[in-house]
């Protein structure tokens, strides 16, 4: 399992970025990276440089009507991104996801945070 990083406290605001690696158009947040995680992980660098302090990845829209993503899809898209950008950064990365598969698996590649806006 890959060490985790973690955010210190301190008193100010934190800043997160986050970005959804998913085939809906109407995302104004998609990268569609997942055929290129190496695109990804320059995204990634650039949210660092403009200031953020924690990556959001997911693989699913949850945007109102968009279409849902099986558990292993989510995975595919989802697993080599995480994998990539977390070797890659020196500040957390979070999964979004609303599966407990995925929140696991991304777990286990790095991430350190889960964003469920479901509660699982």
């Amino acid at each position: 399992m890959a060490r985790a990083k973690q955010l210190e406290q301190e008193e100010r605001a934190r800043v997160r970025q986050s970005f959804t690696d998913d085939a809906d158009g109407d995302n104004t947040h998609s990268t569609h990276n997942n055929d290129d995680p190496e695109a990804a992980v320059e995204h990634a660098l650039a949210m660092i440089e403009q200031g953020a302090d924690l990556i959001d990845i997911g693989a699913e829209s949850s945007r109102p009507g968009s279409d849902p993503v099986e558990e292993e899809e989510e995975i595919r898209r989802l697993l080599p991104v995480i994998t990539a950008v977390c070797r890659q950064v020196s500040i957390p990365v979070s999964v979004d996801t609303t599966k407990a598969g995925v929140a696991q698996r991304a777990l286990d590649a790095g991430a350190a945070i889960v964003n469920d806006i479901s509660a699982l």
